[in-house]
């Protein structure tokens, strides 16, 4: 099997697999605001947090920046609490907003960053010292971008249909979902204390 191939399944299984459920709520937290007409928004929030989160391995990974991991499996949820919460937050006008710059296009490059941390260890151990880091890096975080897009599309489908079919108001679909991941996150930060 080629370099490319091992290590862009391996980015795909990150995002897949339930050791990503982290990931995932945060991919979703995200996106829970969109239909699947605004799909363009979308793969621009998903291609930010992947930028972020590929800002952080190649930093750890070249060793110009390590964090405690305790902190960051403790600041993961916080992340995912937060842009759940926000979306909470936000009235039935925010839901129907044209800005140009929404807040969880901050989050997803910014919280990409600490997300990028939690897998840069254990990644940089794969990736061994050899000349291939680029490559491997590169169809790492390829097979990432694909991931979250296949779970994010089927996220926007079944919330389109859920709407649509089922005759569920959007603002109520939308303070379910993300209800839904502020509590799963609050379990994960109880459960990832560091002090």
């Amino acid at each position: 099997m080629s370099i490319f191939r091992t290590f862009f399944e391996l980015g795909v299984h990150h995002i897949l697999a339930i050791d990503g459920l982290d990931h995932i709520l945060f991919i979703l937290a995200l996106c829970s605001i969109y239909l699947l007409r605004d799909w363009r928004s979308v793969i621009i929030l998903v291609t930010a947090f992947t930028l972020g989160h590929t800002l952080t391995l190649i930093l750890v990974t070249l060793d110009y920046f390590q964090a405690d991991s305790a902190l960051i499996e403790f600041l993961i949820p916080v992340t995912i609490f937060i842009t759940a919460g926000s979306n909470i937050m936000k009235g039935s006008s925010a839901f129907q907003r044209k800005s140009k710059l929404h807040v969880n296009y901050l989050y997803a490059a910014f919280f990409g960053l600490i997300h990028g941390m939690a897998f840069a260890n254990e990644l940089k151990a794969l990736l061994g010292q050899d000349t291939k880091l680029v490559e491997k890096l590169l169809s790492f975080n390829l097979g990432l971008e694909i991931g979250q897009l296949v779970v994010v599309l089927f996220f926007l489908a079944l919330g389109g249909i859920v709407i649509s079919v089922g005759g569920v108001n959007r603002r109520d679909w939308n303070l379910g979902i993300n209800s839904a991941i502020a509590g799963i996150s609050l379990i994960l930060m109880l459960e990832a204390k560091f002090w």
